[in-house]
């Protein structure tokens, strides 16, 4: 990836590395949450998340609908019957160092407007390295347990609960309705002893006791959940009829009554100085807990706190998980690998002498890119974080979970005399295509498209994924059976396959796994998805840049398929009419527009295109509906002094209305807020025109 500084980015080079993130932490979190197979490692993935928020915070006009920012997990797996959670199950913001914790604490003070001396106490308790899980009991007895999922649907998985000796089947005592959420976990002693049963018998083993928990439990046997060693933490709740206590403590205790495990060193602290000192003292216990824990989490104790700071997009203000330093290893790098991905990245993967670490044997690592690896960009410079990497060195890797590592150094003392910088390749290892890399781009691409086996796949893949066609019984697995058997090779030849082989279904139901059924339900599902929102048909090509938020966007402003294409074409150009009509549309940059313009008039995609949709029923998108708001849609700026209640609490109580809160006053400026000491804003807003609202008349707007 771009190591630029962030302060160093231009508008047009942070817009593209917005879109390059927002593609890596999507993919990231699919393989993380739902996939139970991560890809990067945690530390990775952590710096990619908080690269991509320092990149809003210092462009904030553009911040994507497709933000990672605003993701939780991953939608759930096919297989599962989906729950819709009840109250959305959050995840955590990051705290990497002491200063981190700080700047989180000052942060609470000032949104709550409490002094610096003021008494703020919070729990610390243990980061448990598992899967999200939420109980849901009613009249004390256990009748639903779902995974978190994308946060607000999850993966019914009630029967391979029931299964686990920690979760109570009724509880006395309890409110009429409560939902008790907490991680699934495996201990280091009963992952041992199952990798062993494993092997013995031949079957899988497991990389690591997070893989095991989560692939045991996300079982659609609960028979196979049954016969592996899950344990269950018990940290929060979502639903209640009643409260549980006044205090975070006072509710992980109420829980511990009920019958749940909870963690023993979960404490409550006197402030910052405390939290860091029970944070130091869980870390020197990591090693002999015998289970993963990853960091330590800080919640606000007083729950009428927690209740008025609430929430943004994804997390809690309340809450913050302080991480653990990564875990470091020495290993020798015998190979570097170049893979191929849907959009032609050519992403090189380090080959390692296997080595373990953290517990884990790890035998590959993420390079990222021609730059990481060579050290230096495209002009010769040094780039932060790049390494000179040379097949044959002696390189330290660093893992803080599960996954693929990052090289953290080159010992340069111990470099064969013979090592070459390493070239990277100008042609597509797949298919022999130029491989190009565009101005202001770190990734080197394929150009051959579909002809590409590699990116005809992975394209594939995606066209059937579930916020595309969404094919049921057409998954992953079977594009790449259908494509090795040559019986599809771009999207449209899906919805010919029941005529490919007369009917189709002879040849179908003959294969291994599948059988009259099957087959009869697979044409079936084709046959359905033949009629398409515009949006999701937009979103299925897999047009580099062009995210599932972005799709609706683009469906909303054109309309309708003909409407569309016809856009496109005008816009060809890159210039006139049509194509700042396209720049015109929020959340749509020069970048992006060139990638989505390119590919439709790309002779031979937009042909495979023209062949696709000559077998679909394409239906307009709908209008956005505001659902009464009063101010939803509109921007909104306050300045000056705002007496009955905080700046944040303001942004959130708008955004929370459907409102876009911004920093300055612009012709696109609808409403401004102006309290004592508005100062420029103010008269600038009155020089255009706008709305401008004192704070009584802003609150009587949103109806108090």
């Amino acid at each position: 990836m771009s190591e630029t500084p962030v302060d160093d980015l231009s508008i047009e080079q942070a817009r593209a590395e917005l879109a390059r993130l927002s593609a890596l932490i999507a993919r990231a979190n699919q393989a993380y949450h739902a996939e139970d197979a991560p890809e990067i490692s945690d530390a990775e993935y952590d710096r990619l998340k908080h690269r991509n928020a320092e990149i809003e915070v210092r462009f904030p006009d553009l911040k994507r609908e497709d933000s990672p920012t605003e993701q939780v997990g991953a939608a759930p797996a096919e297989g599962f019957a989906k729950v819709r959670h009840a109250v959305r199950m959050m995840s955590l913001s990051n705290a990497f160092a002491a200063e981190d914790v700080a700047d989180f604490d000052r942060g609470i003070r000032r949104y709550l407007g409490l002094s610096d001396d003021a008494v703020l106490a919070y729990t610390a308790e243990p980061k448990i390295d598992g899967l999200s899980l939420s109980l849901r009991y009613e009249d004390g007895v256990l009748v639903q347990a779902a995974t978190r999922g994308d946060g607000a649907e999850g993966e019914n998985v009630t029967a391979n609960a029931r299964t686990i000796d920690d979760i109570p089947e009724r509880l006395t005592g309890a409110p009429a309705l409560l939902e008790v959420r907490g991680e699934v976990y495996m201990s280091h002693a009963d992952f041992a002893a199952l990798n062993e049963r494993q092997a013995a018998r031949g079957g899988k083993t497991f990389a690591n006791p997070r893989n095991a928990a989560a692939g045991s439990l996300r079982q659609l046997d609960p028979a196979i959940t049954a016969a592996r060693p899950l344990r269950f933490f018990a940290y929060s709740w979502g639903a209640l009829s009643e409260p549980l206590a006044e205090t975070q403590i006072q509710a992980i205790a109420r829980l511990s009554a009920l019958g749940f495990q909870t963690n023993p060193l979960t404490e409550r602290c006197d402030g910052l100085a405390d939290m860091l000192v029970h944070y130091a003292a869980i870390e020197a216990q990591r090693a002999t807990l015998g289970y993963d824990i990853d960091g330590v989490v800080y919640k606000v104790d007083d729950l009428a706190l927690q209740q008025r700071l609430g929430f943004r997009s994804t997390t809690p203000r309340w809450a913050i998980a302080h991480k653990f330093p990564a875990e470091l290893a020495w290993t020798r790098l015998e190979a570097i690998d170049i893979q191929v991905g849907r959009t032609g990245a050519l992403s090189p993967v380090a080959r390692l002498t296997p080595v373990t670490v953290g517990g884990v044997v790890v035998s590959n690592a993420t390079l990222h890119n021609e730059d990481y690896i060579a050290g230096r960009d495209s002009t010769g410079n040094p780039i932060r974080d790049g390494k000179d990497i040379r097949v044959g060195d002696w390189v330290q890797v660093y893992r803080a979970g599960d996954v693929i590592p990052k090289i953290a150094d080159v010992d340069l003392s111990q470099r064969p005399a013979d090592a070459q910088p390493f070239t990277f390749p100008e042609t597509c290892p797949e298919c022999g295509s130029d491989a190009i890399r565009e101005a202001g781009d770190s990734v080197r691409r394929c150009t051959g498209g579909m002809i590409c086996p590699a990116q005809a796949v992975e394209k594939m893949k995606h066209f059937v994924s579930r916020a595309a066609f969404d094919i049921e019984g057409l998954g992953a697995k079977q594009v790449e059976q259908f494509h090795r058997d040559g019986w599809i090779r771009e999207p449209a030849d899906i919805f010919t396959l029941r005529d490919r082989f007369g009917s189709g279904l002879q040849q179908l139901k003959n294969r291994e796994g599948w059988g009259e059924k099957s087959a009869t339900n697979l044409f079936a599902a084709i046959d359905e998805c033949r009629r398409i929102p515009l949006g999701r048909l937009i979103f299925a090509l897999g047009i580099r840049h062009v995210g599932e938020q972005v799709s609706t966007l683009l469906a909303r402003h054109y309309g309708g398929w003909e409407a569309f294409e016809q856009a496109m074409r005008d816009a060809a150009p890159m210039e006139g009419p049509a194509w700042d009509d396209l720049l015109s549309i929020d959340g749509v940059g020069t970048v992006l527009a060139q990638s989505l313009v390119s590919t439709m008039n790309q002779e031979a995609e937009r042909a495979s295109i023209d062949r696709l949709v000559a077998h679909l029923d394409v239906q307009p998108a709908e209008r956005p509906r505001t659902e009464g708001s009063p101010v939803a849609g509109k921007t909104v700026v306050f300045t000056g002094t705002l007496e009955r209640m905080t700046r944040a609490e303001a942004k959130a109580r708008a955004e929370a209305l459907g409102a876009k809160v911004a920093g300055s006053v612009s012709a696109k400026t609808d409403i401004v807020v102006a309290g004592p000491g508005a100062g420029s804003k103010e008269k600038k807003a009155r020089e255009l025109g706008l709305t401008v609202l004192d704070e009584d008349g802003w609150l009587s707007l949103i109806g108090g």
